[in-house]
C-alpha cells in the first residue's frame, strides 16, 4: 500500500532510513548497504527525493552525504508515518520502518539495560563535541566495548564514547554541567531514550505556543 502510494519500494525504505535517523547524514554507499537495494535505484530516488526539498545533502572529504532536511514544510507529517517506529527493542509490527528503525536500537541490546543511547560527534558529523556515542544505564563494560568495535567496522573509523549510569546521568543532566550542555547542543540522534532526557524540540514549541493562546 506504502509503496503504491509513494512511488517505488527504493523511495519508501529511503524515507523510513532518512526520518527514523534525523540528524544521521549517509553516504551513497552506506545508504545502499542499509536499504539493500542496487546503487542505481538507490541514487535515482536520492536524486528525486533532493530535487522534492525531503533530503539535502553535503560533501565532506570528497563523499557525498546525504540527511533529512528537518525544515522541509512537511517534515513533521512525513515524520509522523516514516520515523516513529518503537526504539525500544521491543517486538514490532512486521514493517520496513519498524525493521531500519528499531534495528539501531536492538543492536545495543546484549549491552544490558540501555535507558539511553545518543549518536554524534563523527556519527552525525559535530565538530564541536568530543564524543561520538553516549550509552547510560546499567550497561556491561565488556560487552559494550565490543559492540563499539563492531560499530567501528562498520562505520570505517574510530569511535569515542563513554558509558554513564542512569542516576549520574540524571543529576548531570539535572545541573546542566558543561558536558551535558555540550550535548544538548550538539547535532545529534537520540537511539534510545527511555526516561525522556532529551523531549523532542518540536512538541516543546507546540505546547508553548498552546499555553499562550
Amino acid at each position: 500500500m506504502i509503496e503504491q502510494l509513494f512511488g517505488s519500494k527504493t523511495r519508501v525504505k529511503l524515507l523510513y532510513l532518512f526520518y527514523g535517523n534525523p540528524n544521521r547524514p549517509f553516504y551513497v554507499r552506506e545508504i545502499t548497504r542499509k536499504v539493500d537495494e542496487q546503487i542505481n535505484s538507490v541514487r535515482r530516488e536520492l536524486s528525486n527525493l533532493l530535487s522534492i526539498g525531503i533530503i539535502v545533502s553535503d560533501t565532506e572529504n570528497n563523499k557525498l552525504y546525504y540527511e533529512v532536511n528537518q525544515k522541509y514544510d512537511f517534515y513533521t507529517p512525513l515524520s509522523q508515518m516514516f520515523g516513529n517506529a518503537p526504539t525500544t527493542g521491543e517486538s514490532a509490527e512486521d514493517t520496513m520502518g519498524a525493521t531500519l528503525e528499531s534495528a539501531t536500537a536492538r543492536f545495543w541490546a546484549p549491552a544490558g539495560n540501555v535507558e539511553l543511547a545518543v549518536y554524534t560527534g563523527v556519527l552525525t558529523r559535530e565538530e564541536n563535541i568530543n564524543l561520538d556515542i553516549l550509552l547510560v544505564g546499567q550497561v556491561n563494560k565488556t560487552t559494550a566495548a565490543k559492540l563499539v568495535e563492531a560499530l567501528e567496522k562498520q562505520e570505517g573509523k574510530e569511535l569515542r564514547y563513554a558509558i554513564m549510569d542512569t542516576e549520574t546521568a540524571e543529576y548531570r543532566s539535572s545541573i546542566k554541567d558543561r558536558f551535558w550542555s555540550d550535548l544538548e547542543r550538539a547535532k545529534k540522534q537520540v537511539i534510545i531514550d527511555k526516561r525522556a532526557f532529551f523531549k523532542p524540540v518540536k512538541a516543546v514549541k507546540s505546547k508553548i505556543k498552546e499555553e499562550a493562546l
